[in-house]
C-alpha cells in the first residue's frame, strides 16, 4: 500500500511538472510572436497619438490626420483593417511605445539620431520645416529663433518632447525662456493669455491649430527665418515609429510606404491635411536621416 501511495505521488508530481512546462511553453509561445504577426492575426493594431492637428487628432468622436490616414492606408495593404487609437501626450509617446502601450506611433514624429536610439523608424511621410506665432503686430519683433535669444525676456510655448525645443537651445535661447505645455491648445491659450510671446511648431500644425482654434489677436511670422544647425537650414522628416524589436513590421511598414510613394497615393493622402508636393519626402531613408547630424 505504501509502495502504491509512493507510485501515486511521483505519478502526480510528474504530471504537475509536465503541466508547468506545458503552461510555460505556451507563453513563451506566445510571447516570441511578433507584433506584425500578431496584428495580422487578430486584424488590429494599436497606435498612439498625441492630438497635433494636422499629423494625427480626435474629431468628432474620429481619429485622423495625415499620420493616421497614412498609416491606415498601409495597415490595410497589410490585412489589418482596424485601429485602436491611444491618446497621450507627446512626450509620453516614445516611454509608451516602448512599454508596450500600443504597437506603433502615429503622430508625424521626427526622425532624428537622438530618437533613433530609442525606437526604429519607418522611412519619412513628408518634409517640413517650423513656424512661429506671435500677438499683432509681432510686438517682440521676432523672425528667428536668433531673436528670441537676443531678447531674454521673451518666452515661447512649445510641446513637451517636440524638436522645436533643441533648434531654439541650438540657437542660444535659454532654458528659462522656454515655456514647457502639453499639447496645441493650451500653447494657443497661453500666447492668448499673454503668458508667452510666442509659440512654435511645424508650419502645418500652427496654421491648423489657429485655424481650429479660432485664435484673435494671433498672427504668424510670414517672414520667419528657418533654424540652421551646423550652419545648415533644417527640415523636419517626420514618420511612424515601431519599437527596436519589431523590426519586421518596420520593413513591412516602409515597404508599402514607398509603393504609396511611388505610385501618387502617398501626395493624395497628405493633401487634405495641407500638405503641398514640396512637403513631399523625396528619397531620404529612416537609415539616411537616422545618421544625419
Amino acid at each position: 500500500m505504501k509502495i502504491f501511495k509512493k507510485m501515486l505521488t511521483l505519478t502526480l508530481m510528474i504530471a504537475l511538472v509536465a503541466s508547468i512546462t506545458g503552461c510555460g511553453n505556451l507563453q513563451l509561445s506566445s510571447s516570441n510572436q511578433s507584433a506584425l504577426q500578431k496584428a495580422k492575426d487578430e486584424g488590429v493594431v494599436t497606435i498612439g497619438f498625441a492630438n497635433e492637428k494636422p499629423y494625427a487628432y480626435k474629431e468628432n468622436g474620429k481619429v485622423t490626420g495625415e499620420a493616421v490616414e497614412v498609416a491606415k492606408a498601409v495597415f490595410k495593404k497589410l490585412g489589418i483593417k482596424k485601429v485602436k487609437p491611444v491618446l497621450t501626450d507627446f512626450g509620453s509617446l516614445i516611454p509608451g511605445l516602448k512599454a508596450g502601450r500600443f504597437d506603433v506611433i502615429t503622430a508625424g514624429m521626427y526622425i532624428t539620431p537622438e530618437r533613433c536610439k530609442e525606437v526604429a523608424f519607418a522611412n519619412p511621410e513628408y518634409s517640413i520645416g517650423e513656424s512661429l506665432a506671435v500677438k499683432k503686430g509681432n510686438p517682440k519683433n521676432l523672425h528667428s529663433y536668433e531673436d528670441v535669444a537676443k531678447n531674454p525676456q521673451v518666452k515661447i510655448g512649445v510641446m513637451k518632447g517636440a524638436i522645436e525645443e533643441s533648434y531654439m537651445k541650438d540657437a542660444g535661447v535659454k532654458e528659462s525662456q522656454i515655456i514647457i505645455v502639453p499639447d496645441q491648445p493650451s500653447a494657443v491659450a497661453a500666447l492668448e493669455a499673454g503668458r508667452v510671446d510666442g509659440i512654435t511648431m511645424t508650419g502645418p500644425s500652427l496654421r491648423a491649430v489657429l485655424d481650429s482654434a479660432k485664435a484673435e489677436g494671433v498672427e504668424e511670422v510670414k517672414d520667419f527665418k528657418q533654424p540652421k544647425v551646423d550652419g545648415k537650414e533644417v527640415r523636419g522628416y517626420g514618420a511612424a515609429a515601431f519599437r527596436v524589436e519589431d523590426k519586421d513590421f518596420q520593413k513591412a511598414f516602409t515597404k508599402e510606404l514607398e509603393k504609396m510613394k511611388d505610385s501618387g497615393e502617398l501626395y493624395k493622402t497628405l493633401k487634405p491635411f495641407g500638405f503641398t508636393k514640396e512637403d513631399l519626402p523625396g528619397d531620404y531613408t529612416a537609415e539616411e536621416l537616422c545618421k544625419k547630424q
